[in-house]
């Protein structure tokens, strides 16, 4: 073998070596956790709504309206905790909206959930525009700030940790399988998804119980819009990439199980941020890895499809109380 072919041989083996040491180390882990936040909240977001009989694809436009809404408030007033606060309020109306559409309205929950992700993806560019002069981006913005400000794998995941987002993430989705588990209010969430007719007839105001899941839902993934938005430090036109959508499969891959579909999102979002450990190999490895989430949902979804008992929905997710 002649020297150049060595030197290739020796060069790919480097990159081998580089490759999956960014993958094992603490930037990667800290990269995932922080990744996992929107798909999480949005994912809780859905689990709630669904549960509760009201089918929600709007996710999606959540986000993106709670992101934008998180930034414009922190912007202006130069407190991330309003912009949060902002971003969850933005979120629970959305949803408030959706849950009106749907179940006082009975508008079909695909076309209101298309319709807000569509208003959301115009609306906020037309805001963008009126506030900032602009429809691609805002202007920077600070967000929460713990934990040393070095570049190291170790700094970037105590600064993960101790983000208050990620914190409220993560007793959010404790509290949510815990009252879906054990309170009154989740008895009767899971009673009007699994039967708004029998939850009528045991006195369960089926109407109210969803409008209030789907606006509770909404406030969660209004949480996760913030998360995103503060994570850039700016609002982007189209900055949820269709976060909102794989959540929504890991609810289904979970069977709507509030701490399954928490795990599934992790192992989402360790696939997005392999993207960014990867920055520095290939363009076409680069390529390979960020379409990585969405194929793994294509294949996972395609795989349950063949097996009709890997997940089973509410069985009255869709469904009117009086329409049995």
């Amino acid at each position: 073998m002649d020297q150049e072919g060595v030197n290739a041989r020796f060069k790919r083996k480097i990159a081998g070596v580089s490759a999956l040491g960014a993958v094992l180390s603490l930037s990667m882990l800290a990269q995932t956790l922080r990744a996992s936040v929107p798909y999480v909240c949005a994912a809780q977001g859905g689990v709630l709504s669904e549960k509760s009989g009201v089918v929600n694809i709007g996710l999606e436009g959540m986000l993106l309206s709670s992101g934008l809404a998180s930034v414009a408030v922190a912007h202006s007033t130069g407190s991330a905790a309003l912009g949060a606060l902002a971003g969850v309020g933005t979120g629970a109306a959305v949803g408030l909206v959706h849950a009106l559409l749907v179940v006082k309205g009975r508008v079909d929950a695909i076309v209101s959930g298309i319709a807000l992700n569509l208003a959301a993806a115009g609306g906020t560019r037309v805001v963008l525009r009126a506030l900032y002069d602009s429809s691609s981006n805002s202007p920077a913005i600070e967000a929460f700030r713990f934990g040393s400000e070095g570049t190291s794998g170790l700094s970037m995941l105590v600064r993960t940790v101790l983000d208050p987002l990620a914190i409220v993430t993560l007793l959010s989705t404790v509290a949510l399988v815990w009252m879906l588990d054990r309170s009154r209010f989740g008895l009767r969430v899971r009673a009007c998804g699994e039967s708004p007719w029998a939850a009528t007839s045991a006195g369960v105001d089926v109407a109210r119980t969803r409008i209030a899941s789907v606006s509770l839902g909404g406030a969660f993934a209004g949480l996760g819009g913030a998360a995103l938005a503060f994570e850039q430090h700016q609002f982007q036109s189209g900055m949820s990439g269709g976060r909102g959508f794989i959540a929504l499969a890991a609810v289904i891959v979970a069977g709507w199980m509030p701490g399954r579909a928490a795990l599934a999102c992790v192992a989402f979002a360790a696939l997005d941020a392999l993207e960014g450990a990867l920055q520095g190999q290939s363009r076409a490895l680069h390529d390979v890895v960020s379409m990585m989430p969405y194929l793994a949902t294509l294949l996972v979804l395609a795989v349950l499809s063949c097996r009709e008992s890997a997940t089973r929905p509410p069985a009255g997710l869709g469904k009117h109380a009086d329409s049995g």
